[in-house]
This record gives C-alpha cells, structure tokens and sequence, in this order.
C-alpha cells in the first residue's frame, strides 16, 4: 500500500446531476454535450468498482518519461515500451491499479503522469493544464469526488483551446484535440455524436 495513496480510495464522491447542469452552464455549454463527453471516456463513471479512479497506464508515456537504469527496469517488467500500440494494455481496473503500483516502485511521479485519471480520462503529466502544481496533487483531487474530475476535464477542454468545438459540436475537432489525431480509429467523433443525441 502506498504511503500517500493507500489503495486509491478515498471518499470517491458521485456527481449531482444538478452539479453538471451548474458545472455546464458556468463553462457555457450545454449539459447534453458535457455528459457526451464523459459518456464516451469513462462510460459515465468516475471511479471503479472498487472506489478508485478509473484509470488507463500508458507504457508508452512511461517509456518516455524514463531513462537509464529505471527505464531498463520497467521494460524489462513489461511496465514500459517504446511506442503506443506495441503490445495490447490489459483490461480492467484491478489489471491497470497493479501495473501503476508496480511502476511507482521504480518512479512515483512518472508513473502518475502516465496514466489517465477520472471521468475526463485527464492524462497526469497534464496537471498543470488543469490546475494543479503536482500530479501527486491532482491525484488526492481524483479520489474525492467526481465534481474534480469534471473540473479538470473542463480546465484541460479551455486550456487546449477546445470549448469552442465543444460549444458547436464540432466533434471531429473536438476529438481531434482532445484526443490526438488517431481519433478516427476509434471512431471517437461518431462516438460522441451519438452520445450527445442520446442526451440531448
């Protein structure tokens, strides 16, 4: 268990659906299209089963963010390599939480930074963008309550220039930004079309 985090459960607070109406109506966008969004990154969940963020570990982000002897480590380990894509990631939340542990042992900020955290599936090495000094503290902000995790989603949407492609439901562009221009691979913009005509 790990000094700081524990085991990644903290209060693990769920959102008010009036929360999102005010958090969407404060970024000036229209619920239906927050909810979208949410919908298609973390299937509208903040935290697991268990009470933890849902995360994704990213080896490829950790490869990156390592070098010499810990990036040996890791890859021998199977925690890190060189391009996204290499080797399948495994599913499930118990499956990610085991590998981001193993990977704190060999660099706790690193491993922070390479995964993706909460309801908006904010990357950590991002912390800055959405408002916090250090991973390590957009972390503890994750395990509270999902209400942070929509704030950093939404922090992360202004501060990549995003809001007004969220704002016209230009999902192409949004997906383009939010999550890099493989988007179409997965279908992310069709994806979020269709959520939104869900909820709207």
């Amino acid at each position: 268990m790990n000094p700081i985090f524990g085991d990644f459960c903290g209060a693990a607070i769920k959102l008010d659906p009036r929360d999102l109406d005010l958090l969407a109506a404060e970024a000036e966008i229209e619920t239906a299209a927050l909810r979208a969004v949410i919908a298609v990154e973390s299937s509208g969940s903040g935290f697991d089963s268990a009470g933890r963020p849902k995360i994704l570990f990213e080896p490829h982000i950790f490869f990156k963010r390592l070098s010499g002897e810990q990036r040996s480590r890791a890859v021998e380990q199977g925690l890190a390599y060189g391009k996204w894509g290499d080797k399948p990631y495994p599913k499930g939340g118990n499956a990610q939480y085991e590998r981001l542990n193993k990977a704190m042992e060999i660099n706790q900020s690193a491993a922070l930074c390479s995964a993706s955290w909460g309801m908006g599936q904010i990357m950590g090495f991002n912390h800055r963008m959405v408002g916090y000094g250090d991973v390590e503290t957009m972390v503890l902000a994750c395990l509270d309550n999902e209400a942070n995790h929509i704030r950093m989603m939404l922090n992360f949407i202004r501060s990549s220039g995003l809001m007004d492609e969220l704002r016209t439901r230009d999902w192409a562009g949004f997906a383009r930004g939010y999550n890099g221009p493989g988007f179409a691979k997965n279908a992310y913009d069709i994806k979020l079309a269709q959520a939104y005509a869900k909820f709207k």
